[in-house]
């Protein structure tokens, strides 16, 4: 089976680059692109043999960390290593904790995304630091235990979308929308939709880096 990698990037001329890194890496596998969280979700559906994803984090529909979540709850045990321009120290900890295996700068030179890439699919990513379990830990682990589907709906919900919107939008009726959101609050221990999209925010869902 042909081995695939999936880069999901907005930027055409990255998308390029990191292509060029995965041939100098795997030089038999196959690319596949993607512009938009929404294509690699696509993409998810019919790529066989997927070694890896390649993903940034500043892509149209994607919010915060919500890119990481959404494509390892569709491919669990593909790994993602996150290629990004997002800023901040504790950047690398929390792409770990919503299912990504390691982050690397864009500013990182070609050398460095292929051997980041190398380690990657071998199975020898960068340990995450050990750090002091936060409460915060546990409540990601369970966003990022959502199924697809329900990441989306509380995606849906911190745009601002009522159900209606929501189930024209992912092609479902009101009363499965209304299923998927009591097993949302059920999983985040909330009552209400407003709490559900607050603790999703806190997380980062929310904020665009």
């Amino acid at each position: 089976m042909t081995e695939t990698v999936l880069i999901a990037d907005d930027h055409p001329l990255f998308r390029q680059a990191l292509a060029l890194a995965v041939s100098r890496v795997l030089p038999q596998a196959r690319v596949i692109e993607a512009g938009t969280l929404a294509g690699a979700a696509r993409a998810l559906e019919t790529a066989e043999g997927l070694k890896l994803i390649l993903l940034d984090l500043k892509m149209p529909g994607a919010v915060g960390y919500s890119g990481i979540a959404l494509l390892h709850a569709e491919r669990p045990a593909v790994p993602i290593l996150v290629v990004s321009s997002a800023e901040g120290a504790a950047a690398a900890d929390e792409v770990r904790a919503f299912g990504a295996i390691g982050f690397l700068r864009k500013d990182s030179d070609l050398g460095a995304i292929e051997d980041a890439i190398a380690r990657a699919i071998s199975g020898a990513a960068r340990a995450a630091p050990a750090v002091t379990a936060q409460p915060e830990d546990e409540i990601r682990e369970t966003v990022a235990g959502l199924t697809p589907t329900q990441l989306k709906v509380l995606l849906a919900v911190l745009e601002g979308q009522l159900n209606k919107q929501i189930a024209h939008s992912l092609g479902m009726s009101e009363a499965t929308v209304k299923a998927h959101m009591t097993a949302i609050m059920r999983k985040l221990d909330v009552r209400n939709r407003t709490q559900a999209a607050l603790v999703a925010r806190s997380l980062g869902l929310d904020l665009r880096h």
